[in-house]
């Protein structure tokens, strides 16, 4: 066997392994490696703190407990901190294992475990790869498997991804709030099923937005709130083997004090590891933000169309130039991109069913695949909706000649006429006025229906003082 004079050798128990002599992942991330050159793509900076998190709180738990001695336990913690502090730095490129691996994490468990132990080898004045003094599975991964810390980093991960996303979500729909307030005297035709309705007020309809992204702020929130109940100590299937009586209780009090979250323990040890309901239910929360988006952007989109052929209500701001052809074309791109997000996040959660549905017998073994999808959608909202916010939302305009031009000739205005007159005359109104192409008030005083002080009494106030958004 030829040895790299800039690899080490470790062993497993399926043999040995050549790592890189600079490394901090040993031999079991190597082979995770080999094993699984999928995407290219490795677990986010949330999920990675999170789980160095749960092991930082195992070792301080398991130290108090009096079944790791004080020197190797002190030095996982401080392992654990430096690697904290340099997740964006000298320790980014030691967790290359692909977010598709083995099933449950396995691999990332063991990748984590093999980062902390090398280092805290490191500190206690030992070579990397001295395991028969530190094993990332007897010390670091003591009392923990990766059933129960997994999903457990999984849920912190998401939680603190999910806190950044609820502030943004907050930004955006005060930016539509605002405009609510600034568009709320501008009269305009509603439409339902595409087709002229009663009128609203452009303000009502910015208000609407707002609301429904305040609704799906709160049910995120409460989604939230289910991932602080955690499956950690339950290890392998629920039963606790290989823990202190004490474990499961103490080490959710540590990650309660370290991460500043009110965790608490799983109420079935066992059914937190078959099921995987809690991650499920909050991708399926992001899954109807996302429906909401894209059905606003579509909005904006069909009341930006034109602006000579289209409805033409609002104007959203041109950030580029909207074709390589046809000079002075300005698309939504804005909206077009939030689009294709929406589509994603629905996509990912579509995959993060059929992972829930998956579980078998004791454990879920997909939960892998539910973390990073869950993980993405959040960064793709987190990332954008504040550029949506500021380079489209603050600086849409009321096209307000438009808003009025169709209002003032929209049949269905003849719907406040039906109390006096009654719902077949009124019809008959209203045919004549599309026909004709004049306002319904003309020619119900034309027809001598009301007279013109009556259509004033009747029209006027809906089409000049619509209600104001709540």
């Amino acid at each position: 066997m030829i040895i790299n004079p800039k690899t080490r050798i470790e062993r497993d128990s399926l043999g040995e392994l050549d790592v890189p002599e600079d490394a901090y992942y040993g031999v079991q991330t190597r082979r995770a490696m080999y094993n699984f050159p999928v995407s290219g793509r490795r677990e986010r900076p949330e999920f990675v703190r999170a789980y160095i998190l749960v092991k930082k709180a195992a070792a301080i738990t398991n130290m108090e407990l009096g079944v790791l001695d004080e020197k190797r336990g002190n030095a996982i913690v401080k392992a654990a901190d430096e690697v904290l502090e340099g997740l964006s730095g000298r320790y980014h490129d030691q967790f290359p294992v692909d977010v598709f691996q083995a099933g449950a994490g396995t691999s990332f468990n063991m990748n984590v475990n093999e980062v902390l132990a090398n280092r805290a080898l490191e500190l206690l004045g030992r070579k990397r790869g001295d395991y028969a003094f530190l094993s990332p599975n007897d010390y670091v991964n003591k009392a923990q498997s990766t059933n129960d810390t997994f999903p457990t980093a999984s849920h912190i991960g998401v939680i603190f991804a999910g806190e950044r996303l609820l502030d943004v979500l907050s930004g955006l729909s005060d930016a539509f709030r605002e405009k609510a307030v600034e568009f709320s005297q501008i009269p305009k035709s509603g439409r339902t099923h595409l087709m002229d309705a009663v009128p609203v007020s452009l303000g009502a309809e910015f208000g609407a937005y707002a609301s429904s992204l305040e609704r799906a702020a709160s049910r995120i929130e409460e989604r939230l709130g289910d991932l602080l109940e955690l499956p950690i100590g339950g290890t392998a299937t629920g039963t606790g083997a290989n823990t202190h009586p004490q474990y499961r209780e103490t080490v959710i009090s540590k990650l309660t004090r370290l991460c500043s979250l009110p965790f608490h323990p799983a109420l079935d040890s066992f059914e937190v590891l078959q099921s995987r309901s809690q991650l499920a239910a909050f991708s399926g929360a992001l899954r109807e933000l996302a429906l909401e988006l894209i059905r606003i952007a579509n909005d904006l989109r069909l009341l930006n169309a034109g602006p000579t052929t289209g409805i033409s209500e609002i104007v959203l701001p041109p950030v580029q130039p909207g074709s390589s052809i046809m000079p002075g074309k300005y698309n939504p791109v804005m909206a077009e991109c939030l689009d294709m997000i929406g589509f994603q996040i629905v996509g990912n959660d579509t995959t993060v069913a059929m992972a829930a549905q998956a579980g078998q017998l004791e454990l879920n073994v997909m939960t892998p695949v539910m973390t990073c999808n869950i993980l993405e959608s959040i960064a793709l909202l987190t990332n954008y909706l504040p550029v949506f916010r500021e380079r489209c939302v603050e600086g849409i305009k009321a096209n307000e000649e438009s808003c009025r031009a169709y209002l003032e000739l929209n049949p269905i205005l003849v719907t406040f006429l039906t109390p006096k007159i009654g719902y077949l005359k009124a019809a008959e109104l209203a045919k004549e006025a599309l026909e004709r192409r004049v306002p319904v008030a003309e020619v119900a005083v034309m027809r001598g229906v009301l007279s013109k002080e009556e259509a004033d009494e009747l029209l006027e106030k809906k089409l000049l003082k619509p209600s104001a958004p709540k």
